[in-house]
């Protein structure tokens, strides 16, 4: 393999180029399938390889728990913001939450970036938040265990959203579609194999976000 300067390969430099090709062209990175197709590299786990060479020359920024998440080491910001990670968020059965009543503290490192070009438009301005997916009552909805949601703060939901809900009564939290019944609330997973939440009307349910985007992590991609 042919070497250049500061110890790039051809190879590299095929990674680096369509990178910033397909930022230019997206406004936002490119997945690791994304790259092997471009780049004729068969196997994810070798662009992968790649990329962790490409960090460690600090040619790229990289988190491996995304798919998406790398940038040019060079490349602007502009387009790109920190949402916090509030925490995790069960797709299963509801995970209680640390307190009651509490919201969870936003911790900055603990973070992601994503371009506002991924978001409507009149999402932009919008409160978002992050949360990390415990379970896999939503896999049908391409969300598996350890992907992280986006969420825009909401208090309302209509049939059918994908919402963050806290149930008070049971100190718990839960990610499910939200419909509502004529005496009650139906909390339904997208997983055949998984029964509905059902609550009562006299219990009370809040309603904390609803679901924008997904990130999913590499090796859900990957596989």
């Amino acid at each position: 393999m042919v070497r250049t300067k500061k110890g790039l390969t051809d190879r590299h430099q095929k990674i680096l180029d369509f990178i910033e090709e397909y930022v230019n062209k997206h406004g936002y990175p490119p997945a690791i399938r994304d790259i092997c197709v471009a780049t004729g590299i068969s196997s994810t786990s070798v662009v992968t390889y790649y990329l962790k060479q490409l960090t460690e020359m600090g040619k790229i920024e990289r988190d491996e728990k995304s798919s998406r998440a790398l940038r040019l080491a060079n490349a602007p910001r502009r387009d790109l913001f920190r949402i916090p990670i509030l925490g995790p968020i069960a797709a299963g059965a509801p995970i209680p939450v640390p307190d009651a009543g509490a919201t969870y503290i936003a911790d900055e490192i603990n973070g992601v970036d994503v371009a506002r070009s991924l978001l409507p438009k009149e999402e932009k301005g919008a409160q978002l938040f992050a949360l990390k997916v415990q379970g896999e009552s939503m896999i049908d909805a391409m969300i598996n265990d350890g992907d992280i949601v986006i969420l825009k703060s909401a208090i309302e939901a209509k049939n059918g959203d994908m919402v963050a809900i806290w149930l008070p009564a049971r100190d718990e939290t839960t990610l499910k579609y939200f419909y509502k019944e004529k005496e009650r609330y139906r909390l339904q997973p997208a997983n055949p194999t998984m029964q509905p939440i059902y609550v009562n009307k006299d219990e009370p349910l809040e309603i904390k976000g609803k679901v924008m985007m997904v990130i999913r992590r590499v090796d859900t991609v990957a596989a």
